[in-house]
C-alpha cells in the first residue's frame, strides 16, 4: 500500500506592500491552484518586517522568500529546506533566483527616449543594491554608445529621506541645470516621483522640458504623482510562478539550476511623465500640446486650425514632416491612447468611455477601436484589463 504524500507546507516571506510583490503573491498563487495544493504560510509583511520567530523550528518543506537583509537571508538557509529567493542576488547565498532580468531595464527605456526624439539624458540613480546599479549602468552604457550625453544624480535613500524639504531643494538645483529638453530615467517609482515633485515646484513642464520613466510600476505612487508616471512593467506574476514551480522541484529532489531564471521586463506604461516627442517646429509643438490635452474632449481638425490661426494644409504638411503622422491621425493616437487607459485602469462602461474620449456616439468608438485593434473594446478589456477601479463619469 503506498504511502500518501502529505500536503507541502510552503512559507511566503514576500511583503505585500509594493504591486511588484502582490503580483509575484498572484503568479505563486496561479501555480498552487494549477498544481496544489499547498498549505502555505502568508502574512502582511513589509520591507522592514522580521521573519517569524517560528522558522527556527518549523517544521516546514520549502520556502519562497524575499530578503531584504543578511539577517532574514541567514536563517532561511539555516533551516535547510528547499528554498526560492525572489528579491536580490547578493544576499541569497546557495539558494536559485528568480526575478527581472534588470541588465534589459536601461536599454528599453533609452530606446522609449530615442523614439521620441530626446538626445540628452540624466539618470536618478541608487547604489544600494546590484539592480539598481544595473539598471544605471545599462543605461547610461546605451545613450553614450549612441553618442549622447548622459548627467548621473545619485541618491542615499530610497524610499524615504531624512530632510524631504532639503531633498527637493538638492533635486530642484540639478534638474533647473539641465539642458532642455532632457530626458531622465529614475531607477524606480519613488524616485521617479521625487523628480516629478521637484518639477512641479521649480515650475519645470513636464514631458515638454523635462521627461520622467521610472521602473517597477508601482500603481499607487505613479498615478498619485501629477503628472502621471511613465514606469517600465515588470513581469512579476510569470516570476512568481516560475518561482513556485521550482520550488516544487526542489521539494520533490531535484537539482537547483546552476544560474539564475530571469524574465525580460513586460514593456513600458507609457503615462503622461514621458508621453511627448522633441519637435523642433514650434507649430507642431503647439499642435501637440493641445492636441495631449484637448483631444479627449472633443478637439477636431478644424478647431485644432482656428486655435492655431494656420490653414489645414500648413498644419499638415508641417506634422507629417515633423510626426510623420498628420493632425487627425495624431487626434485618433491620442484619443485611442485614452481608451486604453479607461479600459484597462477603470469599470467605465464603453458608453462612458466615448463621452469621456471624444467619441460623439459609442457606436463610432467600437467600429474605429476594432478596426484598429482587431477586437472590440470589451474584448480588449478582457485581455488587457487589470487591477481596475470604479470611476465616475465626466459630467459635463
Amino acid at each position: 500500500m503506498s504511502v500518501k504524500r502529505r500536503i507541502p507546507r510552503v512559507a511566503l516571506l514576500v511583503e505585500s506592500t509594493r504591486s511588484y510583490a502582490r503580483d509575484l503573491l498572484t503568479g505563486i498563487r496561479r501555480y498552487i491552484a494549477a498544481h496544489g495544493p499547498w498549505s502555505t504560510f502568508l502574512e502582511l509583511r513589509a520591507q522592514d518586517s522580521n521573519p517569524p520567530g517560528w522558522l527556527r523550528h518549523w517544521d516546514g518543506d520549502g520556502l519562497l522568500t524575499r530578503s531584504f537583509t543578511p539577517e532574514i537571508s541567514e536563517m532561511v538557509a539555516a533551516t535547510g529546506l528547499p528554498s526560492v529567493e525572489l528579491r536580490s542576488t547578493h544576499v541569497h547565498g546557495v539558494r536559485p533566483f528568480v526575478g527581472t532580468d534588470n541588465s534589459q531595464v536601461g536599454r528599453m527605456v533609452a530606446d522609449h527616449f530615442f523614439e521620441r526624439g530626446y538626445r540628452r539624458f540624466a539618470v536618478y540613480g541608487l547604489s544600494n543594491e546590484r539592480f539598481f546599479v544595473d539598471r544605471v549602468q545599462n543605461f547610461v552604457a546605451a545613450v553614450e554608445g549612441a553618442g549622447c550625453p548622459c548627467t548621473v544624480l545619485s541618491e542615499t535613500h530610497m524610499d524615504s529621506v531624512p530632510d524631504w524639504e532639503k531633498c527637493l531643494s538638492r533635486l530642484k538645483k540639478w534638474l533647473c541645470g539641465l539642458p532642455k529638453p532632457t530626458a531622465v530615467f529614475a531607477v524606480n517609482d519613488a524616485l521617479g516621483a521625487r523628480l516629478l515633485e521637484a518639477c512641479l515646484r521649480a515650475g519645470i513642464s513636464v514631458p515638454e522640458e523635462i521627461a520622467v520613466l521610472g521602473a517597477e510600476n508601482e500603481e499607487s505612487l505613479c498615478a498619485f504623482a501629477s503628472p502621471a508616471l511613465s514606469s517600465v512593467q515588470f513581469n512579476a506574476v510569470e516570476v512568481g510562478f516560475a518561482a513556485a514551480r521550482l520550488l516544487d522541484e526542489l521539494m520533490r529532489g531535484k537539482k537547483p539550476p546552476v544560474h539564475e531564471i530571469l524574465f525580460p521586463p513586460k514593456g513600458i506604461v507609457v503615462r503622461r511623465s514621458s508621453d511627448a516627442f522633441v519637435l523642433e517646429d514650434p507649430l507642431v509643438a503647439c499642435a501637440a500640446r493641445l492636441i495631449r490635452d484637448h483631444a479627449p474632449l472633443g478637439l477636431n481638425v478644424e478647431e485644432l486650425c482656428r486655435r492655431l490661426h494656420v490653414s489645414r494644409s500648413t498644419l499638415e504638411r508641417r506634422m507629417r514632416a515633423s510626426l510623420n503622422r498628420s493632425p487627425k491621425e495624431e487626434i485618433r493616437r491620442v484619443r485611442f491612447r485614452e481608451v486604453e487607459r479607461l479600459l484597462m485602469e477603470t469599470d467605465l462602461t464603453v458608453e462612458a468611455v466615448a463621452a469621456q474620449t471624444g467619441f460623439l456616439h459609442t457606436h463610432y468608438l467600437q467600429g474605429a477601436f476594432k478596426e484598429a485593434y482587431g477586437v472590440t473594446p470589451g474584448v480588449f478589456r478582457k485581455m488587457h484589463g487589470t487591477n481596475r477601479v470604479a470611476a465616475p463619469s465626466r459630467r459635463s
